[in-house]
């Protein structure tokens, strides 16, 4: 390997980057970057960035971490299991994240969610080890926080995405990308911003050879119905006596043995019976274990039980 292929370092006034199947799981350095445009259409598995000024840069799934440090006036898109910047200012972060975003010695951070795809991407999430239902990119902890100030916050849910995170130069001309949020390929959530509804749904889907199938469907029926907001996803792991505990009843101990469960938050009024009527549409043609809340008073204990269990999971 040409150790020169996974570093970007001093580059002024450019658009450069990396195609996909070029970086294929290796470590990234970009750093002493300067007004530039820069793509990594690939997975990484660590990625540093430093010194970089004034630099629009968008990153493929990066299995591990990605540090940001000492850059001033950047936007970045990113998909990681980790997180963190330090000595940073004015940054916008278009963001997916397995764990918590952690943000140190930084001011004027602002963060949004992932809302990007291209073809490659589905298999780049997969060969990084990374679910596209466990993004915590609204939940920052800031390192060092300054009393009466806040040094980050979220996006409006209605913000453009920055054009120069898509490329527009002939380099880049074979990645086929968009911004759309309603196709992006990580779900739009609202995060942990205000609810527009006291109505909740949980929607969880017990693994079998149809469940990714079955929860993309059904995430399309939201955007397409358009009255209903995503509020927060989550993948992890459960056992029998988990299931007891989050559901109240052992119906579900059996299927959660076969894999990771995909848990759904949808807030918006008359959000559960549009949840139970298109879950029983699309058993009709697959059947298979699905949990929907049945009632509002319920759904509000389901809700707290499964994301408690989700986060003490994710921690672990």
């Amino acid at each position: 390997m040409n150790v020169q292929d996974f570093i970007i370092d001093g580059v002024k006034n450019e658009t450069v980057g990396r195609l996909p199947g070029v970086v294929n799981g290796q470590q990234m350095v970009i750093q002493n970057c300067e007004n530039c445009n820069i793509y990594i259409f690939d997975h990484t598995n660590t990625l540093t960035i430093d010194d970089c000024t004034d630099c629009n840069i968008f990153l493929g799934p990066v299995k591990t971490s990605v540090f940001i440090r000492d850059c001033k006036n950047c936007n970045f898109a990113v998909a990681c299991q980790q997180f963190r910047t330090r000595d940073c200012s004015q940054v916008s972060v278009y963001l997916s994240c397995g764990t918590q975003p952690i943000i140190e010695s930084s001011t004027g951070m602002k963060f949004g969610c992932l809302q990007y795809n291209y073809p490659e991407l589905k298999d780049q999430f997969k060969a990084a080890g990374l679910s596209i239902y466990n993004n915590n990119w609204s939940n920052i902890h800031d390192f060092t926080p300054v009393p009466g100030e806040n040094n980050f916050g979220l996006m409006a849910e209605d913000v453009i995405v920055d054009c120069s995170l898509i490329p527009t130069t002939e380099q880049f001309s074979t990645v086929e990308v968009t911004s759309d949020k309603n196709t992006s390929l990580v779900p739009y959530t609202s995060g942990s911003r205000r609810k527009t509804s006291d109505e909740s749904c949980l929607v969880v889907f017990f693994k079998d050879d149809a469940t990714d199938t079955r929860a993309e469907m059904f995430t399309e029926s939201l955007i397409r119905n358009g009255s209903f907001i995503l509020a927060q996803t989550k993948e992890v792991p459960m056992q029998a006596a988990d299931a007891q505990r989050v559901f109240g009843s052992d119906v579900y101990s059996k299927a959660v043995g076969k894999g990771e469960v995909i848990g759904l938050e949808i807030n918006g009024t008359g959000c559960i019976k549009f949840c139970q009527d298109v879950i029983a549409d699309l058993l009709k043609d697959s059947p298979g274990v699905v949990f929907v809340s049945q009632n509002q008073a319920a759904a509000t204990q389901n809700i707290d039980n499964f994301y408690n269990f989700a986060n003490m999971q994710m921690e672990i």
